[in-house]
């Protein structure tokens, strides 16, 4: 049940026919777990609390530096040092004090992926390197919980959704691969223009809102590509692969 500040909070999205107070109530019942508090993780995580999602877990075991300032605005020279997750929680509740926050400063591995992620609604992916994307995934689909994707790098970002436990529908790793020695890359080393993180962090947000309420059309089992170095935007269908050692068969 919405309370009265709740329901003037989130008034203009209500109004919208396709969402709805049915899709407010979804959202107040939701659970968002996200990976990485960093420059996906920061946009995501403030509209995620603006909107109104019930619970959101953050797990990150990063504290912040100087060098994610420019891109991670949920976090400013005060907060230099200190634990990403337990900032960005705390930041989340000043925007929106009716949503519930559980910071957890880990770093997600195959070992603590299922225990980490298990009871959330949606899986919000924006963390930084390639084992850790893997583990996310394995866990997603042995708990059968949607997972949404997102990367960034350069002038390039990245959003899709997965559900590899559901018969003909691919798992990250049937895009990919599952091999947690490929090598990956980061921001360190390709550089990122800062206002990229949030609009891919933000269509993220957007994206797990649409999966968690159901409106409009699905991006499960595809990929939105951005590539802001043209300004050109495209979506492509992503396979299930029947030999993928994650979720084929």
């Amino acid at each position: 049940m919405l309370s009265g500040a709740e329901l003037d909070r989130y008034a203009r999205q209500i109004v919208l026919p396709q969402f709805g107070g049915a899709g407010q109530a979804k959202l107040k019942a939701s659970h968002v777990a996200i990976i990485g508090a960093g420059g996906i993780g920061c946009p995501a995580i403030t509209y995620l609390a603006a909107v109104g999602v019930g619970t959101l877990t953050i797990v990150d075991d990063d504290r912040v530096e100087i060098s994610n300032l420019h891109r991670q605005p949920l976090f400013t020279d005060a907060d230099i040092g200190a634990s990403k997750a337990e900032v960005a929680a705390k930041a989340a509740q000043r925007i929106n004090p009716h949503v519930a926050t559980a910071p957890t400063i880990a770093h997600l591995d195959a070992d603590n992926a299922e225990s980490l992620l298990a009871g959330a609604s949606l899986i919000l992916d924006g963390c930084d390197n390639f084992a850790s994307r893997l583990a996310v995934n394995r866990a997603a689909v042995a708990l059968r919980i949607p997972l949404l994707s997102a990367a960034i790098g350069a002038f390039e970002g990245q959003v899709a959704l997965y559900e590899g436990w559901r018969a003909d529908s691919p798992c990250y790793a049937c895009l990919v691969g599952d091999d947690p020695a490929r090598e990956g890359m980061n921001c360190a080393e390709t550089g990122v223009m800062g206002a990229l993180a949030g609009m891919v962090g933000t269509m993220a947000a957007l994206e797990a809102v649409r999966a968690l309420t159901g409106w409009g059309r699905s991006l499960a089992g595809r990929l939105a590509i951005i590539d802001m170095l043209d300004r050109r935007w495209r979506e492509v269908g992503v396979p299930a692969d029947p030999e993928c050692p994650v979720c084929g068969g």
